[in-house]
C-alpha cells in the first residue's frame, strides 16, 4: 500500500474513529492510543481486506477488538446481565428539553452509559454508521444492535434526567390544551 493512499484513509477516518475509541476508553490517551493500533494493524493488514469500500467497517471492527482485548487484559469486561429494565421513546414531553442541550453535556452524560450501549450510540450518532455496519462493526446481529441502541437510548435519558435535576433545572410539563399554564 502506497503512502498516499494510506494518508487518504488516515485523514478520511481519524476524526470518526477517535470520537468513537473516546466515547469507548473515556480518555485521550487510551483513544489515541486504539486509534493508532487500529491504523497499525491497517498497514500491517489492510491490504488483505479486497472491497475496498468496507475499510471504514474494517477500521471501526478493528478498534472495537482492541478495545475488547484490552479490557480483557484488565479484567474489567461489562456485563449484559444488568440491563436496565423498561425502554421507551422519547417521549413529546422530553422535545424541548433535548433541544435545550448542549453537545458537551450530552458528550459528558455518555460518559456514564454502560459500554455494551456507548459503542452502539456513539457508531449510530456520532459516526453516522447503519445497523448493518455497526452489526459488522461489533459483530453482533443486526437485532443486537437494534437492542442496545434502544436501551442505551432509555439508558442515556435517564443519565441526562438525573444531571437536570442535580443542576436544579425545573422541569415544565409539556400540555397539549392551548393556553393552559403548567408549574
Amino acid at each position: 500500500m502506497s503512502n498516499e493512499v494510506f494518508t487518504q484513509l488516515v485523514d478520511a477516518h481519524y476524526a470518526p474513529l477517535y470520537r468513537f475509541a473516546l466515547s469507548l476508553a473515556r480518555n485521550s490517551a487510551d483513544a489515541g492510543d486504539l486509534v493508532q493500533q487500529t491504523f497499525f494493524i491497517w498497514a500491517t493488514k489492510g491490504e488483505a481486506l479486497r472491497d475496498g469500500s468496507k475499510a471504514k467497517s474494517w477500521l471501526f471492527t478493528t478498534l472495537y477488538r482492541e478495545f475488547l482485548r484490552g479490557r480483557r487484559r484488565n479484567g474489567r469486561i461489562t456485563s449484559i446481565e444488568d440491563l436496565p429494565p423498561g425502554e421507551q421513546d422519547i417521549a413529546a414531553e422530553d422535545i424541548d428539553r433535548v433541544a435545550r442541550l448542549d453537545a458537551a453535556t450530552v458528550m459528558s452524560a455518555l460518559q456514564s452509559v454502560d459500554e455494551v450501549f456507548r459503542a452502539p450510540l456513539t457508531l449510530f450518532y456520532l459516526d453516522d454508521l447503519s445497523y448493518q455496519e455497526i452489526a459488522e462493526a461489533l459483530d453482533v446481529p443486526i437485532g443486537t444492535v437494534m437492542s442496545r441502541l434502544s436501551r442505551g437510548k432509555a439508558q442515556l435519558r435517564g443519565v441526562l434526567e438525573r444531571e437536570e435535576r442535580a443542576a436544579g433545572a425545573k422541569v415544565v410539563a409539556f400540555s397539549a390544551a392551548k393556553g393552559v399554564k403548567t408549574s
